[in-house]
């Protein structure tokens, strides 16, 4: 990462600029840009961050004469991370005018509103939505910061295995995201010499999980791998401390949330292990440290995640898209961001790249470990 450090410190700057008039002009006025999250709801944490992060973005766009001289204006919509909230939002959205929407977080939600903004032609880039089968539709104009599960697994499988672990349990809640990444592990798994002694799903948002750990445990699991929100895992990890079962546990980057250590407290949460893109404070590229630096002076903290830096993400590369192709129409976007392999556009997260499909290119994540003081720490 330190590489790009030097093309960071210039470029990232260079996206708050006005860059060309080329191709058809954007009309005067106010350039309108959707975002979706979850505001309300268990997830809102993130959904502030998100809107915080874009927010601060847009503030330096505009304060550099906006994009192509149009000022920035983030309409921000409501999903509460429910997808049944999902459609109506992106409906919101759609009727506003917005030309791109980025979010949402949380794959199920996401998939309940694709169709509304494909049929809108108004381009989508999710940011914490990382079911495969998301970009694997067709859907010209969605794309996305985050990777996808499929990476996830591979790397969540090597880490089982490497670390010599023989009966694994694999738990999940039965979300798009979660299962997707659960059914991807298993198959990475297949053949090695893991075998897996427990496969199955709990009822998420439950207070007590005394049962299904009770069940666990009888399986005899060295290493159990729980693919749910770090809601679940903090009321997990503190429960399965209160019953004595000190069985090492896993999780996947929905467990990325300072609040897990706030809900599991310090002493159960240390040592839980978790696969996930870095967190704020370990991209080290000039560029972002001085945002980073910036965000916890307005705000009072660093972003809970990354999920809500990758929605900054998001608002830049479509910003780019917009600059470089002088229209807002979803067919000029979705093509400008599928040149972005030319000339990754520099992120808060790295370069950012998309393939034809959408997704990200690049490997992202890293293997986090709790320390007794409640941080999450990177492995190296």
């Amino acid at each position: 990462m330190k590489r790009f450090s030097r093309l960071f410190a210039a470029a990232f700057a260079a996206i708050a600029v006005c860059v060309m008039a080329s191709g058809a002009a954007l009309a005067a006025g106010e350039l309108k840009i959707g975002l979706r999250c979850p505001l309300t709801g268990k997830w809102a944490s993130e959904g502030q961050d998100m809107r915080q992060i874009v927010s601060l973005l847009a503030e330096d766009v505009n304060k550099a004469g906006g994009v192509n001289g149009q000022k920035v204006v983030i309409i921000a919509e409501d999903d509460a991370g429910d997808p049944r909230t999902a459609a109506l939002a992106a409906q919101k959205l759609a009727s506003a005018g917005v030309a791109a929407v980025i979010g949402t977080y949380g794959s199920a939600v996401t998939e309940a509103s694709q169709n509304i903004l494909d049929e809108s032609e108004i381009v989508q880039v999710a940011t914490g939505s990382t079911s495969i089968r998301l970009t694997e539709k067709g859907m010209k104009g969605f794309f996305r910061t985050c990777p996808r599960d499929d990476e996830q697994a591979r790397v969540a499988a090597g880490i089982i295995k490497g670390k010599g672990f023989k009966k694994v349990a694999i738990l999940h809640d039965n979300s798009s995201y979660a299962k997707g990444l659960a059914d991807e592990t298993k198959k990475e798994l297949q053949g090695s010499d893991v075998s897996l002694v427990f496969f199955d799903a709990l009822t998420p948002s439950e207070r007590d999980y005394t049962a299904i750990l009770t069940k666990l445990k009888s399986a005899g699991p060295d290493l159990i791998f729980f693919t749910g929100y770090y809601n679940d895992v903090g009321t997990l990890l503190r429960q399965k401390k209160e019953m004595g079962w000190d069985v090492p546990m896993l999780g996947g980057d929905a467990a990325n949330n300072v609040d897990l250590v706030k809900i599991a407290g310090k002493a159960a949460a240390a040592g839980y292990m978790f696969v996930s893109p870095p967190t704020a404070r370990d991209f080290d590229h000039p560029a972002a440290k001085a945002f980073f630096a910036r965000y916890e002076k307005t705000y009072g903290s660093q972003p809970s995640s990354v999920w809500s830096v990758l929605a900054g993400d998001a608002f830049t590369v479509i910003v780019d898209a917009m600059k470089k192709s002088g229209k807002s129409d979803a067919k000029s976007l979705a093509a400008a961001l599928k040149k972005t392999p030319e000339a990754p556009v520099p992120g808060l997260t790295g370069p950012l790249a998309f393939n034809q499909k959408g997704d990200r290119i690049g490997d992202l994540y890293r293997l986090y470990i709790v320390s007794p003081e409640g941080e999450f720490v990177m492995s190296k």
